[in-house]
């Protein structure tokens, strides 16, 4: 991981929601790189969650506050004057927007705003890597994948929460930053991402471990609908090329990418439960018969422009996807090993399966 380590190696990173779950594989796979990180988050919200798990709270400083407060906000980055700040602080789950609309707009929307104000009171070099949501699109349940130059949308208040948050970025990169020599800004856009030390619920694979833990059925809503299925280090490693290219190339200053799996690793919901019972063989599952709040359908992503200004492209096919996030989960049942020496195996392990594959952008 040369790239990767001449980028990060020394750095001063800050993760906004480093507690979630691609905040703390995000800013593992920082430390494993040389980089010196920090947190700002609100909270640690799962019981267990990955964050604790891997006891990431002793290993580097994490500053507990809301991103929808912009005065703890710019004292945080004041302070640390950081190099990178990949900004993942958000509510990340459809499911709740419903219940709590207004908190999910206040986090997601004026949350980056506020990072974005930030940035614009900034006199320090920072490269901001501002990570939003495939359902960002407008969804009309198109087969093909949707373009960074696809209509904005968001029918459901999650997504309308991550739409704003692009108008948002829009408009303070066209008014503000753009001219501002020392910040840089890119967007990163990803979905349905799967891996070891997700617990949030109404989640299909958190589901999934909770009855496998404790021997029960799980209720699936939908078996026959079908997503792109990503294992979380593809978009968080994308997250880590784009920071680096971004440093390196002026011309990608305040651009969007898509990251996603290739067009045809298309499977069911019933598809990903049969693989995973392949690695959980005491998994059982049934359809769950109650009502749920809708969510958006068939929602792909077209990952050309990545491919052809970054030359990014993922490293896990549909089987390596599901068996990574199931061994992750077993080793932590077993309690074989200290989790964060297993996430890091697994960080290493991904490494080398996409470099054995020709993958240069993480060479």
């Amino acid at each position: 991981m040369k790239h990767l380590l001449d980028s990060y190696s020394g750095k001063k990173v800050l993760v906004t929601g480093n507690t979630g779950f691609k905040g703390g594989w995000l800013s593992s796979w920082l430390q494993s790189l040389g980089a010196d990180v920090y947190g700002y988050s609100d909270s640690v919200l799962e019981k267990p969650s990955f964050f604790e798990v891997c006891d990431l709270k002793a290993s580097y400083d994490t500053v507990f506050g809301s991103v929808e407060d912009l005065n703890s906000l710019n004292i945080c980055i004041q302070k640390i004057k950081p190099d990178y700040i990949f900004h993942l602080a958000a509510q990340a789950l459809v499911q709740p927007s419903y219940a709590n609309p207004a908190k999910t707009i206040l986090s997601n929307a004026i949350g980056t705003m506020n990072l974005l104000e930030c940035a614009r009171l900034s006199d320090h070099e920072m490269n901001l890597i501002l990570i939003t949501s495939d359902k960002v699109y407008k969804n009309n349940e198109w087969v093909w994948g949707y373009k960074e130059s696809d209509e904005i949308g968001g029918d459901d208040p999650y997504s309308a929460s991550k739409g704003m948050a692009e108008i948002a970025i829009n408009s303070y990169f066209r008014s503000f930053l753009q001219s501002k020599k020392n910040i840089r800004l890119a967007i990163g856009r990803a979905g349905n991402v799967i891996g070891g030390g997700d617990w949030a619920k109404d989640r299909i694979i958190p589901d999934c471990i909770r009855a496998w833990s404790s021997g029960t059925d799980v209720n699936i809503r939908n078996p026959f609908s079908t997503r792109p299925w990503q294992h979380v280090l593809e978009p968080v490693g994308a997250y880590l090329h784009l920071g680096s290219c971004l440093k390196q190339d002026i011309n990608l200053n305040g651009q969007a990418f898509n990251f996603g799996p290739p067009a045809n690793q298309n499977h069911s919901v019933q598809e990903l439960l049969e693989e995973l019972s392949i690695h959980l063989p005491a998994l059982s599952y049934k359809k769950y018969e109650g009502k749920s709040k809708q969510e958006a359908g068939l929602l792909k992503l077209n990952i050309d422009k990545a491919l052809s200004l970054i030359n990014w492209e993922p490293a896990l096919n549909f089987s390596e996807t599901v068996e990574f996030t199931a061994h992750w989960y077993k080793a932590h049942q077993n309690g074989t090993k200290k989790m964060h020496i297993n996430t890091i195996e697994q960080i290493n392990n991904y490494s080398n399966i996409a470099k054995h594959k020709g993958l240069n952008w993480i060479s």
